[in-house]
């Protein structure tokens, strides 16, 4: 039979590769981007309980209102913007259903979509289905002045074409690690006034900010939240990536467009989950010492590997941070991170997977990224191995 894919240049991708060889040979993965640790047992008895009080049919489709309120009250509380819960909050499967919906609902066949590179690997794929075309714009990447990649705001004006649908914006960034300042916001607010320029902001490390600082997310301005789409993830803030539970905010008419596609796209999520969420997020001190929570962790490994003859680059937000291995080899990111598994028993993933070409030489900068979204013990367990590389 002749197949004819939609995605031919889609296969196994970086993710399931390091994952697979990581058991293969028995490694402390550091690659996954998930915790190896339990949600909070509150949590999972608000599931049951809610399982055994009847939810277990189709919530609304938009999602579960008094979930719905829930978030726009934590939105209102943190960012300054209200969204009414009623037309302009949507309960998704997963950000990456969030992110799916939005590119479908408004990226038409020809419309052009910039992205910051390296980006997440599930952006392309979906602008691809859509029928868009993907304009990258490189971050500039670490240098012995500057230990962080950096966002040029100029270039992303120049990438601007009358063809410009959307921007997608990711920060706290994953693989990098950088959040936005005022000064950013600055540069997307100039660089879009007066275009109709529709901006997807996917926030789901909004929680895990270091240092003190705070994360700033688009729907702190108002003339960007008017033209945003805000995605986030209760995975990524209460532990429960397999849960698959995200949302999105954003003003009513585009709120009416993406629920056009998520209503046929999954329709709804889990009721139960939605009803034990709604009841949790009644505590913010779940949200609210994420970062701290984090922060430990973080410091943890960065210690660990400035022992090492890797030189860790301090990360701003997410749970992950990335590592120079100059000082031990000149292999190719993807070579040198399965040399890693095969030889030293860590698994890390290499930040050129989050370029459009992975082996090209500017996708290629002597780093990988590490996962610190992890129990002490198996941080330690790897430091006690990259130590000895």
């Amino acid at each position: 039979m002749n197949i004819a894919s939609k995605l031919p240049d889609v296969g196994t991708t970086i993710f399931t590769t390091m994952s697979q060889m990581a058991l293969d040979y028995r490694a402390t993965n550091l690659g996954q981007g998930f915790p190896d640790f339990n949600t909070h047992p509150d949590l999972i008895s608000l599931v049951s309980k809610a399982m055994q009080e009847g939810y277990n049919q189709y919530p609304a489709m938009a999602g579960y209102p008094a979930l719905r309120q829930a978030i726009s009250d934590k939105v209102l509380s943190l960012y300054g913007r209200h969204y009414d819960p009623a037309t302009e909050v949507t309960v998704t499967s997963g950000a990456t259903e969030a992110l799916m919906s939005s590119f479908q609902a408004f990226v038409h066949p020809g419309d052009e979509v910039i992205l910051i590179e390296p980006f997440y690997d599930s952006y392309i794929p979906a602008i691809t289905l859509a029928g868009g075309k993907v304009v990258s714009v490189p971050l500039t990447p670490p240098s012995s002045d500057c230990d962080k990649y950096t966002i040029d705001w100029n270039k992303v004006e120049a990438a601007i074409s009358p063809k410009t649908r959307l921007i997608a914006l990711n920060f706290p960034h994953n693989p990098t690690g950088i959040i936005l300042s005022e000064q950013d916001l600055d540069a997307i607010e100039r660089i879009t006034t007066g275009t109709d320029i529709i901006l997807l902001s996917d926030e789901v490390y909004e929680h895990i900010v270091f240092n003190g600082k705070k994360h700033l997310s688009l729907a702190s301005r108002k003339s960007l939240a008017e033209r945003s789409l805000v995605i986030s993830s209760f995975g990524k803030t209460y532990h429960t990536t397999g849960w698959k539970i995200g949302y999105v905010c954003a003003p009513e008419a585009l709120t009416v467009e993406l629920r056009k596609v998520h209503q046929f796209a999954v329709f709804t999520v889990s009721s139960p989950m939605q009803v034990a969420l709604a009841q949790f997020m009644q505590q913010p001190e779940h949200h609210e010492n994420l970062s701290a929570f984090y922060q430990d962790k973080h410091d943890l490994l960065l210690a660990g590997l400035q022992q090492t003859r890797f030189r860790p680059l301090p990360s701003e937000g997410s749970f992950f941070l990335l590592a120079d291995y100059s000082r031990i080899s000149d292999m190719p990111e993807i070579e040198f991170s399965l040399w890693l598994t095969q030889e030293h028993g860590v698994t890390v993933i290499p930040v050129s997977a989050f370029y459009r070409d992975p082996s090209a030489p500017d996708s290629n900068h002597q780093l990988v990224r590490f996962c610190f979204a992890k129990q002490d013990h198996t941080l330690n367990a790897a430091l006690e191995k990259l130590a000895k590389v």
